[in-house]
């Protein structure tokens, strides 16, 4: 079973209108496996990537259940099939009222 990359709505704009990219090849890291999602949709690169190339601060990449914050970043190894969630960070909203 091949590596995908499940995108978000705000960033399925920038790929065609797809939520769900299949990875050519066999991605051994997160950063490899990006590398490839730029291959098909580089329009993502920016929306995910710092200049730097860092992930930006209000991007989440999970591999499976993990954030890859805690598992090595763009360095996360990648098992034979996985899915690699691309999500915004939610913050804010109406504080809850107490009674």
């Amino acid at each position: 079973m091949p590596v995908a990359v499940s995108l978000s709505t705000p960033l399925r704009a920038c790929a065609a209108g797809e939520s769900r990219v299949i990875l050519p090849g066999r991605p051994a890291t997160v950063g490899e496996a990006l590398a490839a999602l730029w291959r098909i949709h580089p329009a993502l690169r920016d929306r995910i990537l710092t200049e730097q190339g860092e992930v930006r601060p209000h991007v989440n990449l999970f591999v499976g259940s993990e954030s890859i914050r805690h598992t090595g970043g763009l360095e996360t190894r990648l098992p034979a099939s996985c899915e690699i969630a691309v999500l915004p960070a939610v913050s804010g909203g109406k504080r809850p009222v107490i009674l």
